[in-house]
């Protein structure tokens, strides 16, 4: 077996569940893998990928068990990713000076390149843009979790992020129809850390009174404040 790929135990382990579990969600096809030898094969890279695609889908009271998932896959319970820490002041804007989904995208990431942490924002614009199109990250609580669908290693020297709010909410594909007002970017260097911080950053927009309190901030350093606040809460009940 290949380093990385993961067997039906393996996978199980990962996910919490049980061997059998997880062979019969792989042979309804719920489960990215494929058969070497009658044997089930994940390879962690479409594991990855599937549980992307399961925190963006996730009701806001699962994504505590999500949560948990992603700890375990990425191996690294001891490491607590903090939010606020990856937010710096200067990639922070509000409002945010953009109208469209693209100068949207363009602007978070430009707010990204400031820091000096990016170093080519035109790069990362068109990645964000490509896993736009593949599927729209807005959610319909009207935030937008932007970011590349592979990690952008080469043009990052440390994951961070940035966040924009916008006073008029705009279409930005949700497909429910609902508009998006707030925009975080997530720049990663790692799989592991990109799913650590999506699975966070997923619970803390899950809350009705972040978002309140987000929605009245009018300047940068009161919303990292309330960043800081809130995983700090967070974090408490993890």
């Amino acid at each position: 077996m290949a380093h990385n790929d993961l067997d039906v135990e393996q996978l199980a382990a990962y996910l919490h569940l049980l061997p059998h579990q997880v062979r019969r969600m792989a042979d309804r096809g719920q489960l990215p893998g494929r058969r070497i030898g009658g044997q089930w094969r994940f390879a962690e890279e479409e594991v990855h990928s599937w549980l992307e695609d399961r925190i963006g889908a996730s009701h806001v009271d699962d994504l505590s068990d999500v949560q948990k998932v992603v700890d375990r896959w990425s191996n690294n319970n001891q490491e607590v990713v903090c939010l606020a820490n990856l937010l710096p002041v200067e990639a922070i804007e509000i409002p945010l000076s953009a109208r469209t989904r693209s100068s949207v995208i363009r602007r978070m990431c430009s707010l990204a390149a400031e820091t000096g942490l990016l170093w080519d924002a035109a790069r990362m614009s068109e990645a964000v843009l490509a896993r736009e199109e593949l599927h729209p990250t807005a959610l319909d609580n009207g935030v937008a979790l932007l970011h590349p669908r592979r990690p952008q290693s080469s043009i990052l020297a440390d994951p961070l992020l940035a966040f924009g709010r916008s006073f008029q909410p705009l279409p930005f594909g949700n497909q429910s129809g609902h508009l998006t007002d707030l925009f975080f970017l997530i720049c990663s260097t790692d799989d592991r850390v990109h799913l650590q911080v999506l699975a966070k950053l997923s619970r803390l927009v899950g809350d009705t009174g972040f978002l309140a309190d987000m929605r009245d901030c009018t300047d940068a350093r009161s919303a990292l404040q309330l960043v800081q606040k809130y995983e700090t809460a967070l974090d408490a009940l993890s």
